[in-house]
């Protein structure tokens, strides 16, 4: 940080030193130990948005500790501090494309309550979708239980879904019978819920083990959700609760799972404990083609999209990759390089007419790309935990859960936020 910035800081702080907690641009810029050594008794909300997630920005540059701020201000429950941090101008580094509108904190200091998220365990799941005319984020967590909020303004909406046999790794949204319906796996058990009143509506058979990950799909008609907890992959009607298929031909435990429509008929790619990539017809239950070699160790992320009126699939896994695949051809056609450590969240978003791709992992970022370039656009966003869910919603929202807390950001008006 150039002497220039110290010094323009020092010169806007008339009030002494106690005054510096309302500097913005000195707190992003200090160092924080001179930071530390300041008296805070006039100033103790700032102060423990400063000291909440110190430990991940105090040997990070200006522009990590700008985010981290910005997201514990809103954490605080004050979202016009975290948008004037979010502001303060950073040498060498732009202003941030996304901004939070709100977020959870598990931790509580000893004058201020964080927004709390309810969970006590890690975050693996995010859905969002409608319930009673509103938008909702549901979570899934390994404390047992599944929390609804309200996107727009993150307040609870009903209470917990708790009888849920383990622990919670996947959740998946369908409409059925003209209802929302949340679809819950994890330990020992698939679970359907009518998401209006929060109630099961039943127990998918066949399932004696963990379940990793969860897919929904309408296949002839009925809305089905798809999940495994074996070599087997069952395929459930949601309206009946009953098996009515099997997805065949692989030999490796089913990680993750998504869906979608190649030429008007439903197709699964999945992401095997082996590293490859396999697609099935949903319709029939067998392979399409030969699996995709994958990935070097688990893979644990997929998501599908059309990009160029092709049908493509984005894995992540273990080995910090994150791949496209033209499912057309079978061939890799780029790969997405800039995490550190296990991929375990990716999606698919249409930004300003143009695909996007969004990465989440156990480094604690999340990445937005140019799928067809393989570009990062912009700087990644830092998170002071691992993140283990993402989702997107059309009007350009994020979803991200981040250990036991989950934050939703909203991607700013304006040009491609390439960045420095």
């Amino acid at each position: 940080m150039s002497e220039d910035v110290h010094t323009a800081a020092a010169a806007s702080d008339p009030s002494g030193a106690e005054g510096r907690w309302t500097d913005l641009p000195w707190l992003v810029n200090a160092d924080p130990d001179r930071v530390l050594g300041l008296p805070a008794s006039g100033a103790r909300l700032m102060a423990a948005v400063y000291r909440a997630s110190l430990d991940v920005h105090r040997d990070a540059p200006p522009w990590v500790r700008r985010q981290l701020l910005a997201l514990d201000a809103a954490r605080h429950g004050d979202r016009e501090l975290s948008a004037r941090i979010a502001a303060v101008p950073v040498e060498d580094a732009g202003t941030e494309p996304w901004q939070v509108l709100w977020s959870t904190g598990a931790r509580s200091g000893p004058h201020f309550r964080m927004n709390p998220s309810g969970h006590t365990g890690g975050v693996g799941a995010v859905v969002t979708t409608f319930s009673d005319g509103r938008r909702v984020v549901v979570t899934g967590s390994k404390d047992r239980t599944v929390r609804v909020r309200d996107l727009e303004t993150g307040r609870p909406v009903g209470g917990a879904m708790s009888d849920l046999n383990g622990r919670v790794w996947a959740v998946a949204a369908e409409v059925v019978d003209g209802r929302p319906w949340i679809v819950t796996a994890g330990d020992w058990a698939v679970l359907a819920w009518d998401l209006a009143t929060c109630r099961q509506t039943g127990e998918l058979p066949g399932i004696n083990g963990e379940v990793w990950c969860l897919g929904t799909a309408v296949v002839q008609g009925r809305p089905c959700a798809l999940a495994s907890d074996d070599v087997s992959v069952r395929v459930w009607d949601l309206a009946s609760g009953e098996q009515v298929g099997e997805l065949t031909g692989h030999d490796d435990f089913l990680m993750a799972i998504d869906t979608l429509v190649i030429d008007d008929r439903p197709r699964a790619v999945g992401c095997m404990s082996g590293g490859k990539v396999w697609q099935w017809d949903l319709t029939t239950g067998q392979p399409v083609g030969e699996p995709l070699p994958g990935h070097d160790g688990e893979a644990w992320a997929v998501a599908t999209a059309v990009v160029g009126g092709r049908a493509h699939a984005i894995t992540a896994g273990h080995d910090a990759a994150v791949r496209v695949w033209d499912l057309v051809t079978g061939r890799e056609v780029g790969r997405l390089v800039g995490h550190e450590g296990t991929v375990s969240a990716v999606v698919t978003a249409v930004i300003g007419g143009e695909l996007r791709v969004v990465t989440g992992g156990s480094d604690g970022t999340v990445c937005l790309w140019e799928p067809a370039s393989g570009r990062q656009i912009g700087r990644e966003l830092v998170f002071p935990a691992p993140v283990h869910a993402l989702t997107v919603i059309p009007e350009g929202s994020l979803v991200v859960g981040f250990g036991s807390d989950v934050a939703v950001l909203s991607l700013r008006a304006g040009p491609d936020p390439a960045g420095p």
